[in-house]
């Protein structure tokens, strides 16, 4: 695993100038300047990630070549065996290939989002099984459109989403020519493929130190069970996390997040019955002076028609942003996939009070309403970070629009 968020710094060309080879060779190229440099990561994304050291120029000492004849013996048959003090001017030798180790992990990673992709399908059954039916022994007619139409809005995919899916749509099916149903979904699929797109970009760890991380939802919607499985996987990414208890509205939330504190090994930062401004700023603060790569705030779930509660999250975004001007790094909301159009209520309201950067989505397994994810995108486009179908640790996952979109259709 590389190293997630400091890069080391490129190598100093020697100071003492290389004896001149008997032949004129080519200068060797400057080394780039220090930039900053990003490589995927198997889970969060983008990473700082150490730049490659362009090697030095190989250095040939002066020496004579026996040779049995006048004319120059043929590269590629010496009649001499080579020399290591000397090498043929004409044909420099080429720069050995690296040798990628990312073969090897492929398959790894390739079996292990194939075990994904299957609990998502699953957990997207409900909601899917009313938009395939339609296609089933079915014409290309209005009729047909009329059907989908219906199945789509019961998904709670929305208006705006539906109209947008079913114009785009049948534009498709007249490039393509369909004829069958079957082409149809198929291409239906891509449509709701193409709608999710936007929303699918991977959360950032390691630009900042600490990467401060605001976490936001209403009651029973998952927030706290998510922080806890973010902060595992982020610890098994090689993170040091701490956590911030600022949930000192709900009773049971300080405790709960201990739980997972001492489940995951990682320090926390709380006060019973403390302010909540006054228990992120302390956070922050520890964050930075014990070097953690993360700082994790819970915030007390809210209704969006609390506005008094509301003002309480505006005021933690304040006071964090006074313990670190660049903070909060990430404002994110944990929605419940169950609440349908609800849902996109709760982004717009806390979108509109905290300027959210992203969205953790809960609960899609077995619920009739996933199509809530293309009224998002089409109403208030914020990229969505992880999807859960479960309890489990590995039920939380980075959200792929195409596979979303195949797993929904079939």
């Amino acid at each position: 695993m590389f190293s997630f968020f400091k890069k080391k710094p490129p190598a100093e060309a020697p100071d003492a100038p290389a004896p001149t080879p008997p032949a004129p060779a080519a200068p060797a190229p400057e080394p780039a300047p220090a930039r900053s440099v990003f490589s995927p990561s198997s889970w969060f994304g983008s990473k700082p990630a150490a730049e490659e050291t362009p090697a030095p120029a190989p250095v040939t000492a002066p020496a004579s070549v026996p040779v049995p004849s006048p004319a120059p013996a043929p590269v590629a048959a010496p009649v001499v065996p080579p020399s290591p003090a000397a090498a043929p001017s004409a044909t420099p030798a080429p720069a050995p290939t690296p040798v990628a180790a990312a073969p090897v992990a492929e398959p790894v990673i390739a079996t292990e989002r194939k075990g994904w992709f299957d609990k998502l399908k699953t957990g997207l059954r409900k909601t899917g099984t009313g938009i395939q039916a339609v296609f089933v022994n079915a014409k290309i007619d209005e009729e047909l459109y009329e059907e989908l139409e219906s199945a789509l809005l019961m998904a709670d995919t929305g208006v705006k989403a539906t109209e947008y899916l079913l114009d785009d749509l049948r534009g498709r099916v007249k490039r393509q020519m369909a004829t069958d149903a079957s082409q149809v979904k198929a291409l239906l699929a891509e449509t709701v493929a193409d709608l999710l797109k936007p929303l699918e970009k991977p959360l950032v760890i390691g630009q900042f130190t600490p990467t401060v991380i605001m976490v936001a939802g209403v009651n029973g919607a998952g927030k706290t069970t998510s922080i806890g499985k973010l902060t595992k996987h982020l610890a098994d990414e090689g993170a040091s996390v701490l956590l911030a208890a600022a949930d000192t509205f709900r009773a049971a939330a300080r405790e709960q997040l201990l739980v997972w504190a001492d489940r995951n090994t990682v320090e926390i930062v709380s006060q019973e019955g403390g302010d909540p401004s006054a228990v992120s700023f302390d956070a922050v603060n520890a964050g930075r002076a014990r070097g953690k790569d993360v700082v994790l705030v819970d915030t007390a779930g809210r209704l969006p028609t609390q506005l008094h509660l509301m003002d309480e999250l505006k005021k933690i975004k304040r006071v964090v942003t006074k313990a670190d001007g660049t903070a909060p790094h990430e404002v994110l909301l944990v929605i419940d996939g169950n609440t349908g159009q609800n849902a996109l209520a709760q982004v717009k309201a806390f979108d509109e009070t905290l300027g959210l950067t992203g969205l953790v989505v809960t609960k899609l397994d077995g619920t009739a309403k996933g199509g809530v994810l293309c009224a998002i995108a089409r109403e208030r486009p914020i990229p969505v970070y992880f999807i859960g179908v479960g309890e489990k640790l590995e039920d939380l996952e980075t959200f792929n629009a195409r596979e979303f979109a195949q797993a929904l259709l079939g």
